[in-house]
């Protein structure tokens, strides 16, 4: 597609990055070819980003005692302590917030946008169904991005920056793979001290003058069952023996298929979805109780 602004990434293949990595002009690009099973990835004059430290309001204990899978098995524990990488979620797990329902709420679509990805996190409602219909609601330009990165920073959940650091420390891989934008998660990344390479998510398209074409449905996790695919992919291309996948959504807990995640830990600590979580190896409500249990 002729004047596309975004360039297309597919998981398998080697990936092409602009070293600074946000909208710059097509001038400024240098390509590289890295793959994404690299142990540590430096990335050099990276923008800095900031985000906003937030707290949540602990749940009450009677949502916990809920469900019986609140503390881990010798099983799950295991698995845990000796997992070779370690996959994340974004929007409502890494984050405070759903990118995309911020996002329409800054170009003033909110509400309408919100109701759709209710039902595509609950697994009503097949994923790139969502995504296409939640987009054609409010249209972002690529100015309207730049604005909204500026001024709205990430709100990052309360203990995951530490959490990434301890997987670090032990030579755990981190990736984030996200429904989400490549756009808005890369601040994300860039906070944690994840590379580039290790995010699986989705892409905004613009036209050479910055109107919104679309997104990349390429993409494996532009469509329902991708996040399995992009953790089935990972494994094999990197021969991880043992893989996590931490989320709060359905297209989370699809990723536990054969051949993907050896566990899925939900994450309520921002949404209890109830289907979700008592289908969980593992519910938590603080990531804190995840770096306790790597010590």
């Amino acid at each position: 597609m002729e004047g596309l602004i975004s360039s297309r990434a597919n998981p398998i293949r080697p990936y092409y990055v602009q070293e600074n990595f946000l909208f710059l002009p097509k001038a400024s690009l240098r390509l590289k070819t890295i793959g994404f099973c690299n142990k540590l990835e430096i990335m050099r004059n990276p923008k800095p980003f900031t985000s906003i430290n937030a707290s949540l309001h602990p749940l009450e204990a009677s949502k916990e005692n809920q469900f019986h899978n609140t503390l881990p098995s010798k099983e799950v524990l295991e698995v845990w302590q000796n997992t070779h990488a370690v996959c994340f979620d974004v929007d409502s797990t890494v984050c405070l917030d759903e990118g995309i329902d911020e996002l329409a709420e800054f170009c003033g679509a909110g509400k309408a946008v919100a109701e759709w990805t209710a039902r595509a996190m609950s697994g009503s409602v097949p994923f790139e169904d969502a995504l296409a219909a939640r987009l054609s609601l409010f249209n972002p330009s690529l100015s309207q991005v730049q604005d909204f990165l500026e001024k709205r920073p990430p709100r990052i959940s309360p203990g995951i920056d530490e959490l990434v650091k301890k997987l670090k420390a032990k030579n755990i891989n981190v990736y984030l793979i996200s429904g989400g934008f490549r756009q808005m998660i890369n601040p994300v990344a860039s906070i944690l001290g994840i590379p580039v390479i290790h995010i699986f998510a989705n892409q905004l398209l613009f036209g050479s003058s910055g109107e919104f074409l679309g997104f990349d449905r390429n993409e494996p996790t532009s469509r329902s069952g991708g996040k399995a695919t992009a953790v089935q992919q990972l494994r094999k291309a990197c021969g991880y023996r043992s893989l996590v996948m931490i989320g709060d959504g359905a297209t989370d807990l699809e990723a536990r298929k054969p051949g993907g995640a050896d566990l899925f830990i939900c994450y309520a600590g921002v949404q209890l979805r109830q289907a979700v979580a008592a289908k969980a190896d593992w519910l938590v409500f603080n990531f804190k109780d995840l770096i306790n249990a790597l010590e």
